[in-house]
């Protein structure tokens, strides 16, 4: 099993953090190192979405959390469980300031091989989450 995870204090309140976190356009403006997304985000929905660390492989997820301001996960991988990855996205409020906790967890039969195979997933997370925060502060949300 392996995971990887990152986290900010980010100047802003959940709402403004989600509602980025919740948007596929804003998603895919550059500066998260997501490429594209087809569909929408929200409870129970399906989506693909295309992101710089697999650049022309589109991975299909499904919302399977969904808690608006507070917390989400997606999921996606191969049938039977062979491979299987969560992302999961936290917001807890503190005063002036929310952290941010991004955390993406690799499981299955086949997860040993695939994740030797992928790319170090540290510096993607570590550009997602500065991203969110420089459009969070920057009042583009």
């Amino acid at each position: 099993m392996k995971t990887v995870e990152v986290r900010r204090m980010i100047a802003a309140d959940t709402a403004r953090i989600w509602a980025v976190l919740s948007d596929p356009a804003k998603l895919a403006s550059g500066r998260l190192g997501v490429t594209r997304i087809e569909g929408r985000i929200g409870a129970g929905e399906r989506f693909k979405l295309w992101s710089e660390a697999s650049p022309g492989r589109a991975f299909p997820l499904k919302v399977t959390a969904y808690e608006p301001g507070r917390r989400m996960v997606w999921e996606g991988g191969m049938p039977l469980g062979l491979f299987h990855g969560k992302r999961e996205f936290v917001l807890t409020p503190g005063p002036g300031a929310t952290d941010f906790h991004m955390r993406e967890q690799f499981t299955g039969l086949l997860s040993g091989p695939i994740t030797r195979s992928m790319p170090d997933m540290q510096p993607f997370f570590d550009r997602f989450a500065d991203g969110l925060k420089a459009i969070a502060e920057g009042g583009n949300a």
